[in-house]
């Protein structure tokens, strides 16, 4: 098979397709013939050789955790209905997902219906679940003004599409032309925060934020909020969460919190349970993933896309 390895940490070009030996599953495991692979931030983090949540993999690996395509073998113990199926799984701590072949334990496995596609599964389970989690969390209504930070990345082209539907006014907020993609979701406005003047844009105000940019666009929109407000924080792609104190919230009278961790796993089914949630709103036509697709050998074009914010919605490798 083919897949990508890390032999050193550093830039995208660190990223190279090796050709390596089938995988063969273990009892309890499924072989996956992957047809698309995820790409999370938290990747180049990790090839950056950077702190972050997880810890620096021995080298050389095979980056990634999301996967998506057809069960072509079976390890000793798995029921034979399990050949042939479309499934997608999420690897949890074992990488190895930016590769031709995949293995997973049974019960990380989620089918895959037929209308679904796999880039649209592997944005599901991925940044799907995350999205379910802040929804079930801190769900909009239909008296909220929303402002999503990063509305089109694959996480907040979701939020905008959730909030609308529960009746919300949603203000999208993305960079650039970034934002032109945007009327596909009919948000009821959309702002360019690579603008100085963006928050002039926002009249009135708005009643949430969901926030995974941080930083000085965090910092903005948490000013931005009406009194009675919501910062609703699950991740910080600018490099640090957005920054404030007891002070500022007793001044703005509002509140802040974050929606990940410990939060999302006390929901029911905890994380797998939410990626289920996710895959059934995608299963249903509820969420339409917007994803941008690379070949498998290009993996380090979609890290530099990705960090250089050129790259739109869910990031995904195809084998091709």
């Amino acid at each position: 098979m083919h897949a990508i390895r890390m032999h050193s940490f550093g830039p995208p070009d660190v990223l190279v397709l090796d050709e390596l030996p089938d995988l063969e599953p273990g009892p309890g495991q499924v072989r996956i013939a992957v047809a698309a692979s995820g790409v999370h931030l938290l990747d180049t983090t990790i090839r950056r050789g950077e702190p972050g949540p997880l810890p620096a993999p021995e080298l050389p690996t095979i980056p990634g955790r999301e996967v998506a395509g057809v069960v072509d073998a079976l390890g000793d113990g798995v029921e034979p209905t399990w050949l042939g199926r479309r499934v997608a799984a999420h690897l949890g701590m074992v990488p190895g997902g930016y590769a031709e072949q995949a293995v997973a334990a049974v019960g990380l496995l989620f089918p895959v219906p037929d209308h679904v596609t796999f880039p649209a599964a592997v944005a599901a389970i991925g940044t799907g679940r995350t999205a379910q989690g802040v929804v079930e969390l801190e769900p909009a209504g239909p008296d909220d003004t929303v402002l999503v930070l990063s509305a089109a990345g694959g996480l907040g082209w979701l939020l905008v599409q959730d909030a609308r539907a529960r009746g919300a006014r949603v203000v999208a907020a993305a960079r650039g032309d970034r934002g032109d993609r945007l009327a596909e979701i009919a948000p009821d406005l959309v702002v360019d925060y690579g603008r100085d003047d963006w928050a002039e844009q926002v009249e009135g105000g708005v009643t949430v934020v969901y926030d995974g940019v941080g930083g000085a666009i965090g910092r903005t929109a948490l000013e931005l909020l009406r009194p009675g407000g919501r910062l609703v924080m699950f991740g910080f792609s600018a490099g640090s969460p957005t920054a404030f104190d007891s002070g500022d919230l007793v001044r703005l009278g509002v509140s802040a919190g974050w929606s990940l961790g410990a939060r999302m796993q006390a929901l029911p089914g905890g994380i797998p349970g939410l990626a289920t949630r996710a895959l059934d709103r995608v299963a249903a036509g509820e969420w339409r993933p917007l994803v941008t697709a690379y070949p498998l050998a290009e993996a380090a074009r979609a890290h530099a896309d990705l960090e250089g914010r050129r790259a739109l919605g869910k990031v995904v490798l195809e084998p091709r």
